[in-house]
């Protein structure tokens, strides 16, 4: 018998972020003068998609919010999303985890060049 877990519940701050997404969304295709059929054909989904998407519907795949960005011209604002480099506390983590002192190595003779 396979028993399946039931999906936890959305965090609030989590469900507010997606709906602010979606009316940012909407927004920004608006601005730029495109109806919603010209919009999401440009994206290759349905205007029902589309209009879920503008609500702030999780279940869209991130492909599809991937190809929105992409339309709006706005892609490189999701390579940015979780930029390694600026992970402010993976970094302080990572520096945590560092050795205090570094101490050289002392050679042997048949230890070679290295």
């Amino acid at each position: 018998m396979i028993v399946y877990e039931e999906k936890a519940p959305m965090p609030l701050p989590v469900k507010r972020a997606v709906m602010k997404f979606g009316r940012d969304l909407s927004l920004a295709r608006r601005r730029r003068r495109f109806s919603q059929e010209s919009m999401a054909r440009r994206i290759g989904i349905s205007v029902s998609s589309l209009r879920r998407l503008e609500k702030g519907d999780p279940s869209l795949s991130w492909g599809t919010i991937a190809r929105a960005m992409y339309v709006l011209g706005e892609i490189e604002k999701l390579n940015q999303l979780l930029d390694t480099a600026k992970d402010d506390i993976g970094l302080m983590l990572m520096d945590e985890q560092l050795p205090r002192r570094i101490r050289s190595r002392k050679l042997s003779p048949e230890a070679g060049a290295l």
